[in-house]
């Protein structure tokens, strides 16, 4: 029994997107807005800009040598207070 007032549910449904208007104006903002969200963004200059000078600065910094700090700080007797090193050695 319940199967059949599912199906009987099912046969009376009446759809209530933007899609199935009568207003062909509201159903063509509606398709536009789907397919704009699907298709890639185009990009303009300034995203390209961005694009190359990360590239550029991501090269510039696998190509310089690693860099090395060691920070030394002493208490006012001359005892090493803090040592601190960044970087391998």
């Amino acid at each position: 029994m319940s199967e059949r007032t599912a199906l009987a549910e099912l046969a009376s449904f009446i759809g209530r997107s933007a899609l199935t208007s009568d207003d062909m104006a509201a159903r063509n903002r509606v398709l536009a807005g789907m397919t704009g969200r699907m298709l890639p963004r185009r990009r303009g200059v300034g995203d390209l800009l961005g694009v190359v000078l990360a590239l550029s600065a991501r090269t510039r910094r696998m190509v310089q040598e690693p860099v090395h700090i060691d920070i030394d700080v002493f208490a006012p007797g001359g005892k090493r207070a803090l040592r601190m090193s960044f970087g391998k050695r």
